[in-house]
Parts: C-alpha cells; structure tokens; sequence
C-alpha cells in the first residue's frame, strides 16, 4: 500500500496502532509535524472513563464517542487491526502495510467493539432500554467500573433493585482502603447490596430463570447482568512480531525512561499496556502521550541538540465518579467522598476537557 502524501516539514512516517486515549491524542498532535497513519479496529475513539455515564443517558455518548477523522484532520486511518511489525513496517488484518520512521503502540486492553460510531451509539441505547425495563440488576466487579455503574443506576434509577457482587475482600483493590470503604458506605447508603468474596455463576440463570448463584451458596434474583471485571491486556499479539522479547512475565511492554521500547531507538509503548509501576488511568495514559509527542518531535529536529523528555510516575491519585454529583477521591495526604470531589469529576466526566485537548468544541458534537 502507498504511503499518503505528507505535506510537513519533516516528512517522517509515525504510525500510531491503536486509537484510544493515548493513542488519539499522540496522533493529534503529530499530524502537523510529520506523515501520521493511525491504526485501529473502530472508526472512533471512546472517553472511556464516561461509558458508564452513558448506559444510563445514551445521549451523553454523542460527545465521548468521537471519529478519528474529527481531530486527525491532517493523518490518515486505517481501520483495521495491527497483525504484524517488522523493523519498518506494520501489516494489517486488512492487508495494507504501512512503513515508518517513529512507531508508537497504544494497544490498551482487549475488548469486543463495534466498528463504527453510529453502532456504538446504538449499543448505548440497548444497554439503557434494558436497564430501564428492568427491576433488578447485577453487576459483577467491585472494580471502578462496577462501583461507578452501580452509582450511575442507583442515582438515575433509585426504584431499582442494584447488587453488586466482587470476588475479592473490598471494593477498588487499585487505591487504599479508605477510600474502598468510603465508596462502600456511599452505595450501601443509595441502598446498592454489595456482596464480598463472592463470584457469581453467570450460566446458573437459564432463559426464564433470572436467579443467580454465587460461590457462597446465595442466590440473588436480576431482571438483568452486566460484567464489570478487567479486560486483558493487547499485547500478545507482539509475541509473533519483531517485537517478541519486549513484553514482561505478565505481557506488559517493557519501555525505557523516554517510553521507548527497551533495545528499540524509534519504537514506543504507551498507556495501559507499559510495564511501569503506577495506576492504569486515562490520564496518566495521556501524559505517557505527551512525553512520547515531545521525544519523536526531537527525534525528528535534525540533530539540533535538545534533550529528551523522561517519564517518572507521579503521586498516586484516583477519583471514582458515585452518581452525577458525588465521588471518592484519593489524594497523596487526603481522601474525600461527597460533592466537592463531584464538582471536579462527576458532573462532566472530564468529557469536555478531553475533547479540547484533540481540538474539538467541548460541549459539540
């Protein structure tokens, strides 16, 4: 496949493989300074981080349910998955092979999306329409996404029966223990029954049956499920690439302090899928993606003498959306629950801020 014409400067070739916070937004600010391909499976990229909000509001997707051809107005998409990379190339399930002089990978997590933007929106309407012909619900995972979706149908839907069942000792294993039993207290106060140490038998309720059994012997009756539980990481598929002996014990790519794939002088990793010790957030993801920005930009000056940018994880911070005007924020020295935390989270869900990042209107679509 032929390269697309580039009419920068530089004329470098930077492909990024993978479409989603880290990725969009290390291909949107690219694309005036080199030759950018993005490779990714869906025409779109998500706001992750407000999914939850949207299977109670459907209409909330239209703004974090972005095409990539919204802010890449100068790159290229390819929309089909990444399958191979060689040492100046990557192919595609689609058959293109695209060339490169700067490779960024931000596979993130493995996960069942829709291709398009308008199937995405319509995936948010079925998942609403079910909650609210329902008069029970589970969820499964005590994660931040199990815990936030509770709290969104709690607080939209409060005549509704919510539980929520976790196979570990607390809810949010990610931050401290203050902040888990806060989060606690708020849904048990919303009337969410959470249960502990439990798993639930999905298979156990047949068509007609709608009571489930957990591994302690409880049966819980639900007019629907949802499965909140971690998606695996995507990057086993380097293990058939040239990329085979970057990935850890635990299939996370191993990166240098300037995010470069260790042994590799033009390759870098980003968000989720990179070995660094920290808390897998969208924004410390975004940072990855501004270090990398700043480092290809330099890689690419000519041999002017700038230094390159360096990554250190900073001080640990969380916040868990409860609802539409609460949530539990872990600081360094504090952590609070309420809606002063709120006021910073849950009623925009950073959408806005997300979007002006990649140059777009924030409260258009």
């Amino acid at each position: 496949m032929e390269g697309i014409e580039s009419g920068s400067r530089q004329g470098k070739r930077v492909v990024v493989i993978g479409g989603g916070i880290a990725g969009s937004l290390a291909a949107k600010l690219l694309q005036y300074d080199a030759d950018v391909t993005l490779i990714d499976p869906k025409e779109y990229f998500e706001i992750t981080w407000a999914s939850l909000r949207s299977m109670v509001e459907p209409k909330f997707a239209e703004r974090t349910v972005i095409n990539h051809n919204s802010y890449l107005k100068q790159g290229r998409v390819v929309t089909s998955p990444a399958i191979n990379i060689t040492e100046s190339d990557v192919m595609t399930e689609d058959g293109s092979v695209i060339g490169y002089d700067y490779l960024v990978i931000a596979t993130g997590h493995n996960d069942l999306f829709p291709k398009t933007r308008q199937e995405k929106l319509s995936h948010y309407q079925a998942e609403y329409e079910k909650i609210k012909s329902s008069g029970s619900v589970l969820i499964v995972g005590g994660g931040p996404s199990g815990v936030e979706l509770a709290a969104e149908i709690a607080v939209d839907f409060p005549e509704k029966k919510v539980t929520l069942v976790h196979k570990g000792p607390r809810l949010l294993e990610f931050v401290g223990q203050k902040a888990a039993d806060k989060a606690s207290d708020w849904l048990e106060s919303k009337k969410v029954e959470v249960i502990l140490n439990q798993s639930v038998d999905l298979s156990s309720a047949s068509d007609g049956n709608k009571t489930y059994r957990t591994s302690g012997g409880e049966t819980i009756h639900a007019d629907c499920h949802f499965l909140c539980v971690g998606k695996p990481l995507s990057s086993q598929w380097l293990n058939g690439t040239v990329l085979k002996d970057s990935l850890d014990g635990k299939g996370r790519v191993m990166v240098d302090e300037y995010l470069r794939i260790r042994g590799r002088s033009n390759v870098f990793a980003i968000g989720d899928i990179t070995n660094i010790p920290e808390m897998k957030q969208g924004y410390i993801a975004e940072t990855h993606a501004n270090v990398v920005v700043k480092n290809i930009k330099v890689m690419m000056s000519s041999g002017k003498k700038k230094k390159m940018s360096t990554y250190k994880p900073g001080p640990e911070m969380a916040i868990v959306s409860l609802g539409r005007k609460d949530s539990v924020a872990q600081f360094p020295f504090v952590t609070v629950v309420g809606c002063l935390p709120g006021l910073i989270k849950s009623k925009d869900l950073f959408v806005g801020k997300t979007r002006k990042a990649r140059g777009l209107n924030p409260k258009l679509v």
